[in-house]
Parts: structure tokens; C-alpha cells; sequence
């Protein structure tokens, strides 16, 4: 194998634990975000985790993060809860989540 194939191999390993954390990453979030969303919407307990996990299950609907987005902001909004103070509070949570992934916790 050239120095080159060895190289090139090492950039495929490194882009795929990259997806694979940017992947966990994001559910990670999404949890955290179904969490915060349980709790303004008065869900606790088992209650809050199952709506975490459809928070989840939400961002398998299309590409991108928008489904997740568009799901929580409709729950919250009549709680007040504007669009884009979701978006602020995915960002933020994206944060946390990178660093735990990270962390391996």
C-alpha cells in the first residue's frame, strides 16, 4: 500500500468518526431540546422522555434540521414560544450536546 493509499484511507476513517459524532451530536440535541420543550409544555417524567424521543424521531422526516424545528415550535406555540427562540435554543443545545459526544457521556 503507498504512502498515498495510507493517507487516503486515514481521510475516509477521519470523515467517518466525524459523521458518525456530528450524527450523535445532533440527537444528542434533539433529546435535549425534546427535554426543554417537555418541560415548558407541562410533561415530566416518563411523559417527557417519550416526547423527547419523538423529538428524535422527528428529525428522520427530512433532511436537514427544519422538520425538528418545525415540530417543537408548532408544540410550543401556543405556549408562546416564538420559532425563533427554538432556533436560538437548538443552537445552544447543540453546544452542550458537541461537548458531551465529546466527552462520551
Amino acid at each position: 500500500m503507498s504512502s498515498f493509499d495510507k493517507r487516503e484511507e486515514g481521510f475516509e476513517k477521519k470523515f467517518a468518526l466525524d459523521e458518525e459524532q456530528k450524527f450523535k451530536a445532533e440527537a444528542r440535541r434533539n433529546k435535549l431540546l425534546g427535554l426543554w420543550a417537555a418541560e415548558r409544555l407541562g410533561k415530566s417524567g416518563d411523559e417527557a422522555a417519550a416526547y423527547a424521543k419523538e423529538v428524535v424521531a422527528a428529525d428522520f422526516e427530512e433532511s436537514g434540521d427544519r422538520d425538528v424545528l418545525n415540530k417543537v415550535a408548532g408544540d410550543l406555540a401556543e405556549k408562546g414560544v416564538t420559532q425563533q427562540q427554538v432556533r436560538v435554543k437548538m443552537d445552544e443545545l447543540m453546544a452542550t450536546a458537541i461537548q458531551q459526544v465529546k466527552a462520551g457521556t
